[in-house]
């Protein structure tokens, strides 16, 4: 401990004196001063250095508030209605205070620059008068009068950061009698919105900010000093906050900090307890859940606590002020290994334990453990704490009769999370339990991993160099062992509804407020609108916002016409014979509408460069006279008068490539009266060539463009409203096509786009099907092939389909949009894991292999096997050349 001057009740920390190393600054609320301790670098101080204050400090921030390099102080004093702020000299000592006036009972100040200017400005929390006040700085040390804004019921501690992402600082202020904080968005001129207040425990009286949840988001945490709790607020990364979550402390809590205690990248929380003396450390899981409480004792009354590398060891330290003894404490964090005594995990009666694993399933950096019950048809997970223990047991079924008889662990699915393989000797299978890196698992069905014999024994390596996980299994009484290889088989779960408009048309994705997750925008035919939904990240939605278009809008798509990095929504209006255009504003809002004429029942709408001048142009088919509208961009938003080309009979759809690798964008039309696509090949000037014809299905409704075969050659997928297939047409590279092969689909199939839904890289296809109320899905071989559909239900008569990445899982989900329902559905994609036998490895007559081990034995980068043979007596080793 460090004598300070009587009752302190802030500490903060900062590099004074320049010399790199951590120093202290305590506001000492008995004595009106603030002492200063210089810190030697290696966790120690020297004596204090004191300096008049005024009334009553008890708060204090740090910044350099006249750009000479050198950190200032500014002090909060509570009863003197105002602040000081003392400039550094840059060598550990400070000039008299400077005093400015703020609102009643100023109980907490924080820095930052809330304007701009490159200059600090000061942010005060006035206890007495409900408000915050801001002193806007002008780079020299002096600050302007102040500016207030309304706050809840006793404003007690204050914050600064950018809870939405819009690089402009914000505000979040707890208040002590209104149990709520209040969160103030900052316009980045130095003034900020109305309040918005969330619930928390009772008498919050300190605030401290973080991502929990590693989202790339800002959360917050507050301290409710009669609750005995802290509240977890998680961010949207939008200014709006989800409910806080409580976890217990001790009695009390007066302040709360946040930092990496544990260096596993993942940050904690640490908390003050006025009344038992004593500090509490929550070891955050990276998830936004915190482990329990660690406490550790501290001098008398801990008031105030603040973090810091006080020795120079790249490990957080923390620093508590201890307002009864006249003291500040400081708590150096190094690490023990030392072996404590052993530590028995007891199973229950029946569990008969057979095989165990042990790996960190949780990203904790502790090592946790993974048992295979045979007596009880599960698997075990214990989760092991910080200090050798270990938490309960949790069960995942293996199955009825299953009797797990080992387990073993690998990345299956190539997520970078461990997985968990069981081998289930009573079923005859093998069960796969996909990781979610919080402890927890999900149980896929072993569908196709069902086989001749018990299996006894299994493993996991990567022996194909493919960064994914086979499996190699041992049977009962068979001379040989297995290697399985997976892949991937794209899945879908349905995960929401969302309503829309009167019979909506036509779905399209993009991100229109620049939060990086992923929008939509819906068509609605009967009701001449267009629903905007903004997309939380999480796979929902909010509330859809509507926009007029013109007549019977039958299809919308997104770009960024005018090149300002927003994105924009085109629409064709079916009975009005124009596209209409509304720009965006990058904030999830539109201008109004700028119209266009086309041709006669606009129908479809695609983009591309049509004249090489790195401007998006607009093609549009009009099914009524039989041709292609193209509109050339200025790049700004606004378009030429369209130039029009003869399709076949109803053109019903069209898409954008380049079909004949010649650098200049092509065009292909779907016409639905003649059964036919039309290529129309571009010159790179704006103009193209007559159409060239190639046979479909009957009534092609809706055509797209991808590289099915993975020959850097552009393909055509043709959706066939009347056979209820789908046609795919093989590129040559120059502008012609082979013939059409057919693929079934459900029935009447309006809709088809291109993805990688399964993430193989190789090129899928989602079809909608209006009559059988199913999204059809084919997944791509990679070599112009597909597999039979797979479907999905959709809701009633789905006309429109579209897809992207819903829920930040790196997997594509699916929307739909559904004509009678007035609803879009989003079907969330998800890896369901396949095994294939790829080899037999022959162990010899009477061998009985009964276990084996992985490893690269022979320094080659392959991974090897050696089989334990327990019928020989011996050990095989079987060469990874062999697998690759």
């Amino acid at each position: 401990m460090y004598s300070t001057g009587p009752s302190p009740s802030f500490v903060a920390a900062g590099d004074f004196n320049n010399d790199t190393r951590l120093d202290i600054v305590v506001a000492n609320s008995g004595s009106d001063t603030v002492s200063v301790l210089l810190g030697y670098g290696n966790g120690s101080f020297a004596n204090q250095t004191t300096y008049p204050t005024g009334l009553y400090p008890n708060s204090i921030a740090v910044g350099d508030f006249n750009n000479d390099t050198r950190l200032d102080i500014v002090v909060g004093k509570y009863l003197g209605n105002n602040i000081s702020v003392l400039l550094g000299h840059g060598n550990g000592s400070f000039e008299n205070q400077t005093i400015y006036s703020t609102g009643e009972g100023p109980r907490s100040v924080a820095v930052g620059d809330f304007n701009n200017d490159t200059r600090l400005d000061i942010v005060v929390a006035n206890q007495y008068s409900n408000t915050v006040s801001v002193l806007l700085g002008y780079g020299n040390g002096s600050f302007k009068n102040q500016m207030r804004y309304s706050t809840g019921a006793g404003p007690y501690f204050i914050a600064v950061s950018d809870f939405n992402n819009d690089t402009r600082l914000d505000i979040v202020v707890v208040n002590w009698r209104g149990n709520t904080i209040s969160i103030l968005l900052g316009y980045g001129n130095g003034s900020f919105e109305n309040q918005k207040t969330y619930p928390t425990g009772s008498a919050p009286c300190s605030v401290g900010v973080g991502d929990f949840n590693d989202d790339s988001r800002l959360d917050i945490v507050v301290a409710n000093y009669a609750g005995d709790t802290v509240s977890v607020f998680f961010g949207f990364g939008d200014g709006f906050f989800a409910s806080g979550q409580q976890y217990s402390t001790g009695s009390f809590p007066s302040s709360v900090a946040v930092g990496d205690f544990d260096n596993n990248n993942r940050l904690d929380i640490v908390v003050t307890n006025w009344l038992d003396d004593t500090i509490s450390v929550l070891l955050g899981y990276g998830n936004g859940s915190f482990a329990n409480q660690m406490t550790y004792p501290f001098g008398y009354v801990p008031e105030s606590v603040a973090v810091g590398d006080f020795n120079n060891d790249t490990r957080l330290d923390i620093v508590v002020a201890n307002k009864k003894s006249n003291t500040v404490s400081v708590l150096l964090r190094y690490d023990k290994g030392a072996l404590a005594k052993e530590i028995t995990l007891a199973s229950s009666d029946g569990f008969r334990l057979r095989s165990f694993v042990v790996f960190d399933f949780n990203n904790d950096t502790l090592l946790d453990i993974g048992i295979a019950n045979y007596g009880t048809n599960n698997i075990g997970i214990i989760l092991g704490h910080r200090n050798g223990t270990f938490e309960k047991q949790m069960h995942f079924s293996t199955g009825f009769n299953s009797h797990p008889s080992s387990i073993a662990i690998g990345d299956f699915n190539k997520d970078d999370k461990v997985d968990i393989a069981v081998a289930n000797h009573g079923t005859k299978s093998v069960g796969l339990f996909l990781g979610k890196e919080d402890g927890t698992f999900e149980s896929l069905e072993s569908g196709d991993h069902v086989y001749d014999f018990a299996p006894f024994f299994i493993a996991a390596g990567d022996f194909n160099n493919d960064g994914r996980s086979e499996i190699v299994v041992a049977y009962d009484d068979i001379d040989n062992v297995d290697v399985l290889v997976a892949y991937d088989a794209g899945s879908f779960v349905m995960q929401t509804i969302q309503s829309t408009g009167r019979a909506p048309g036509c779905v399209a994705v993009g991100d229109f407020d620049n939060d990086t997750r992923l929008d939509i925008v819906i068509a609605n035919c009967y009701g001449d609108t267009i629903s905007v939904l903004l997309g939380y990240g999480n796979g929902s939605f909010a509330n859809q916002k509507t926009y007029l278009t013109g007549s019977y809008p039958q299809f919308v798509a997104v770009s960024d016409f005018n090149n300002d990095t927003r994105l924009d929504i085109i629409v064709a209006n079916q009975e009005d014979n124009t596209v209409s255009i509304r720009l965006g504003y990058g904030n999830g809002f539109f201008a109004d509408q700028m119209t266009y004429p086309t041709g006669d029942n606009p129908n479809f709408v695609a983009m591309g460069d049509f004249n090489n001048d790195t401007r998006l142009d607009i093609v549009v088919s009009n099914g009524n006279n039989n041709t292609v509208s193209i509109l050339l961009g200025y790049g700004n938003g606004s378009f030429t008068n369209q130039t029009t080309y003869s399709t076949g009979s109803y053109p019903s759809s069209v898409a954008v490539g380049d079909f004949n690798n010649d650098t200049r964008s092509d065009i292909v039309v779907a016409n639905a009266n003649d059964s036919t696509v039309s290529v129309l090949l571009g010159y790179g000037n704006g103009s193209f060539t007559n159409q060239m014809t190639y046979s479909t299905g009957s009534n092609p409704s809706s055509v797209g463009v991808g590289d099915f075969d993975n020959d850097t050659r552009l393909d055509i997928v043709v959706a066939n409203v009347d056979d209820n297939t789908v046609s795919i047409l093989l590129g040559y590279g120059n502008g012609s096509f082979t013939n059409q092969t057919i693929y079934s689909t459900g029935e009447n199939p309006l809709s088809v786009v291109v993805g990688d839904f399964n993430n193989d890289t190789r090129l899928d296809i989602v079809v909608a099907n209006y009559f059988s109320n199913t999204v059809s899905i084919l997944l791509g071989y990679g070599n112009g092939s597909f597999a039979i559909q797979t479907t999905y239900p959709s809701g009633p008569f789905p006309n429109s389909v579209a897809y992207g990445d819903f829920n930040n899982d790196i997997r594509l989900d699916i929307v739909v949009v559904n004509w009678l329902g007035n609803t879009a559905r989003v079907l969330l994609g998800y890896h369901n894991q396949v095994f294939e036998k790829k080899m037999t490895l022959i162990t010899g007559n009477g061998s009985r292999p009964i276990s084996f081990a992985i490893g690269d034995f022979n320094n080659d980068s392959h991974i090897d096997i050696a089989v334990a043979n327990s019928g020989t007596n011996n050990v095989g080793i079987f060469l990874g050349h062999v697998f690759v």
